[in-house]
C-alpha cells in the first residue's frame, strides 16, 4: 500500500520561488512541505546570481556575507562597436545597488530560512504525477531513492521553474511560447579581468541576438560569463554564441571555464493562468521575471511570499477557491505588473534593432547625464534621443 503524507501546502521547487513560499506559508501557522528532486538545494545554479539591495529587503531577507560574493558599483552597457556607457560611482551618484550572490549557498540559506519557520524540507523527491482528489485537494505522486509514496495537500504550490510540469498537470493557461523562452548559457570563470571593480557588464546586439551578454563579477579574477538568446532569432546554438565572445573579449580571452551552468528563462511578461482552485504558480513556473533584463529572482521571490501569504489566508479561512485564491494574483500583479507590461514593450521594440541602430544609441547616450541606475531611467533616457523609441514607448515610461 502506498503511503499517503498529508499537508496543508505543498511546495514543489525549492529555488528562491519556492522557499521563500514555504517560509512565509509557514510563518503563516500552517502545515508547509516542500520537496525538491535535487539532492543539493541550489545546485546546479541557473541565473547571473544579481540582486538588489532594495529587493532582498522587500522580501524580508537580511544580508548574509556568507553568500554575497560582490557589491556592485555600476554598470556598463557596451554597443556591438565596442561603445561602452559606463554608469559607475566614477560617472553619478550611486543609490544602493545590488549584490552579486553565490547561489550555491544562497539558496540553501533560504531553504534553512523556511524550515527555521516550519516547513518540512525532503530533499532527492521527484514530482511524477498529480491527481484532484474529490474534495478539491491536490495529491501529488512522488519518488524518493526508488521508493513510491503520495503527498495530498490541500495547496499546491508550484514553483518548479520554467520547464516544470505542476502548472501543464494541473490544466493552468501557464505555457510559456517557445519565442519568448531565453536559452541561456553561462560559465564561472577565473582570470577575467575588469577595467574597473564591482561594475555589471552588458554586450548587446549580434553577439547575442534576442538577448545579450553579461559579465558579473565575483571577486578577484573571478566572474560569470554568460548570455542567453531566443533561438528564433539566433542562427547557432547559444553556447557557439558564448565561445565566441569568450574568445574575442579582451577581458574573457585569457579565462578557464570550471563550470558550466544551462537553463531556459521565461520573458513573456507573467503568465495567463498563475492560479486555481487549490493551487498557486510562482517564480519561473508563473514566469515572473523581467522580460527585458531576464532577471527573476527577486520578483520570483515576491511571488513566492504572496504566494505563501494568500495559501496560508487561505487554509485558515477554510476557502481555497480560485475566487478566493484570486486575491493572490492582485497582489502579483499590484506589485509587478505594469512593470512586467512596460519592460514587455521596451524588450519588443529593443528586439527589432539592428547593430547599425544599437551603436547610434550608445553613441547618443554618451550625451545623457544619468541621475541613478535603474532599467527604467535607462529606457527613459531611450525614450529621449530615439524618435522612434518614443513613439513605441513614451507612454509606458
Amino acid at each position: 500500500m502506498v503511503e499517503v503524507i498529508r499537508t496543508d501546502v505543498l511546495v514543489v521547487g525549492s529555488g528562491p520561488a519556492g522557499s521563500t513560499a514555504a517560509r512565509f506559508a509557514a510563518q503563516g501557522g500552517v502545515d508547509v512541505i516542500m520537496i525538491d528532486k535535487k539532492s543539493e538545494i541550489g545546485s546546479p545554479k541557473r541565473c547571473a546570481e544579481g540582486v538588489s539591495k532594495e529587493g532582498l529587503s522587500h522580501v524580508g531577507v537580511e544580508l548574509d556575507p556568507r553568500w554575497i560574493t560582490k557589491e556592485i558599483t555600476g554598470v556598463r552597457m557596451v554597443s556591438p562597436d565596442g561603445t561602452d556607457v559606463w554608469l559607475t560611482e566614477e560617472e553619478i551618484e550611486l543609490p544602493e545597488a545590488g549584490y552579486i550572490l553565490e547561489r550555491k549557498v544562497f539558496d540553501k540559506h533560504m531553504a534553512m530560512g523556511a524550515a527555521r519557520a516550519g516547513a518540512q524540507i525532503m530533499i532527492k523527491t521527484l514530482a511524477k504525477g498529480l491527481r484532484r482528489e474529490a474534495d478539491g485537494s491536490f495529491t501529488v505522486i512522488c519518488e524518493k531513492m526508488g521508493e513510491t509514496f503520495e503527498i495530498n495537500a490541500k495547496i499546491l504550490i508550484g514553483a518548479d521553474g520554467p520547464e516544470g510540469h505542476i502548472g501543464k498537470w494541473a490544466g493552468l493557461k501557464s505555457r510559456v511560447k517557445p519565442n519568448r523562452m531565453e536559452s541561456g548559457i553561462q560559465y564561472e570563470m577565473c582570470n577575467v579581468t575588469f577595467e574597473r571593480e564591482g561594475v555589471i557588464e552588458f554586450y548587446v546586439g549580434s553577439c547575442a541576438p534576442g538577448g545579450y551578454v553579461w559579465i558579473f563579477p565575483k571577486g578577484d579574477d573571478i566572474a560569470n560569463v554568460g548570455l542567453a538568446v531566443i533561438a528564433d532569432k539566433a542562427d547557432k546554438p547559444a553556447i557557439e554564441y558564448l565561445d565566441d565572445f569568450v574568445k574575442t573579449c579582451p577581458y574573457t580571452k585569457n579565462a578557464q571555464a570550471v563550470e558550466l551552468n544551462v537553463g531556459g528563462d521565461p520573458v513573456m511578461g507573467l503568465v495567463k493562468e498563475m492560479y486555481g482552485d487549490n493551487i498557486l504558480l510562482c517564480g519561473d513556473a508563473a514566469s515572473q521575471v523581467n522580460p527585458l533584463t531576464g532577471g527573476g529572482i527577486i520578483s520570483g521571490m515576491s511571488g513566492g511570499m504572496y504566494a505563501g501569504q494568500v495559501a496560508a489566508e487561505a487554509i485558515k479561512a477554510g476557502d481555497l477557491s480560485k475566487k478566493f485564491l484570486k486575491e493572490y494574483e492582485k497582489r502579483v500583479k499590484d506589485d509587478m505588473g505594469h512593470d512586467m507590461e512596460k519592460y514587455g514593450k521596451a524588450a519588443d521594440y529593443l528586439l527589432e534593432l539592428s547593430d547599425d541602430e544599437l551603436n547610434d544609441i550608445a553613441h547618443a547616450f554618451q550625451d545623457v547625464e544619468f541621475t541613478k541606475i535603474s532599467t527604467t531611467q535607462i529606457v527613459k533616457a531611450l525614450v529621449k534621443i530615439s524618435p522612434k523609441a518614443a513613439l513605441k514607448l513614451r507612454k509606458f515610461f
